[in-house]
């Protein structure tokens, strides 16, 4: 048996290998007449920043360290910044950005790397956020969590929930657990976002990579699709509408894996969130559904260190019988005790989060006590330092 099982791991091995060799890469390439865009983003990474923001009336700006600092060049108007950025744009995205929305992208500007771009309107004029993308997809000890996360990619089933605000880490976390199961199982992985951020090689895992606004219309008939395609784990970028969080209770009830981005400040907010999005009557059945189906939610958020870097923060929630309890009864407010009473199975609090950083050299003391949830906890674990 066992030798069966190996020659079925070389064989895939052998073919995700075949299949990363075809697949192109998705991104969109820079144009060759958009040279301003190219000396702004060179800019921004010659003074170690991550963020272009373009604004009518305002130089190119890049916030490093928590500054915005003013680049080199005049004050751009808003044709300036719409000709800058519009070859970057699909023709399908550039009618809706037309209709009035707001667009988000990524492309890939050789030599420096890939991008994801906000292009909206303020004051009725063409604006700008352009984040650089890593180069590499991180592995989860490099996003310098206080304690063990990895456990959630060892789930085999269930709803698990990342949770936090926007610009949190949220969709580098999902990537780090993508590339945790791509390295030590042989799973089908299914993703699906709007848009594509971090692109993911084949590994041990075949991982098929889905963009809203290229390969499908939107999330739910992207999601309806994913499921007749015989996943074992489904990404999904954001859980944006009701449609979306129902497809993917269902896929979590039926024995698949599925990781999604909630905003949400802890888990009894997740759970509100998911539920109140459902006409007044379907909640209660929507709370019975999450009560089954949810295996655990990871709330996070950025936090300044001592030397200025920032370094996540978060709270773990394992649900067990406990938790699904009151999860069915709406009894959201004793969530937060479910984690210490689970403790040992790997879920932990946001003070206890707080305290390896204070006690690490990390973070001071009062800004851990502001960001706390529960000071008087925290007050506890830090007694005597």
């Amino acid at each position: 048996m066992s030798d069966t099982r190996n020659h079925r791991v070389d064989d895939l091995d052998r073919l995700v290998s075949e299949l990363h060799q075809i697949i192109p890469s998705r991104s969109v390439p820079i144009a060759s007449d958009t040279p301003e865009l190219a000396d702004w983003l060179h800019q921004v990474r010659d003074q170690d920043g991550s963020d272009l923001l373009l604004v009518a009336g305002l130089p190119p700006l890049a916030p490093v360290k928590g500054q915005v600092s003013r680049l080199r060049g005049d004050p751009l108007s808003g044709e300036d910044v719409e000709s800058a950025v519009s070859p970057m744009v699909p023709s399908r995205l550039r009618e809706r950005y037309r209709d009035g929305e707001a667009i988000d992208l990524a492309f890939t500007l050789k030599g420096l790397g890939r991008f994801r771009m906000n292009l909206h309107r303020e004051r009725g004029r063409p604006a700008a956020a352009i984040r650089a993308l890593p180069t590499r997809i991180p592995r989860v000890s490099d996003l310098h969590f206080s304690h063990d996360i990895t456990l959630l990619a060892e789930l085999p089933r269930g709803l698990v929930l990342v949770c936090g605000p926007t610009g949190s880490g949220k969709t580098s976390t999902l990537a780090a657990l993508i590339a945790e199961i791509n390295s030590k199982h042989s799973r089908h992985i299914v993703t699906v976002e709007d848009p594509i951020e971090y692109e993911h090689a084949h590994g041990r895992s075949v991982i098929e990579q889905v963009e809203i606004g290229i390969d499908a219309p939107d999330f739910p008939t992207a999601l309806r699709a994913a499921m007749r395609q015989a996943p074992d784990v489904i990404v999904i970028g954001e859980m944006r509408d009701p449609e979306t969080m129902r497809i993917a209770l269902a896929a979590a009830e039926t024995g698949h894996l599925v990781l999604a981005t909630v905003h949400a400040t802890d888990a009894s907010a997740a759970v509100s969130r998911i539920a109140d999005a459902f006409p007044v009557e379907r909640q209660n059945a929507v709370r019975q559904e999450l009560a089954m189906a949810l295996a655990a939610v990871l709330t996070q958020s950025l936090v300044q260190t001592r030397t200025r870097t920032l370094a996540p923060v978060a709270e773990l929630l394992l649900v067990r019988y406990g938790a699904r309890q009151h999860i069915r009864k709406n009894a959201l407010q004793h969530l937060n005790q479910e984690i210490t009473i689970t403790r040992k199975s790997g879920s932990f609090t946001l003070e206890e989060s707080l305290a390896k950083l204070v006690l690490g050299g990390v973070m001071d003391r009062g800004d851990a006590m502001v960001r706390a949830s529960h000071p008087e906890e925290l007050e506890s674990l830090l007694r005597g330092v």
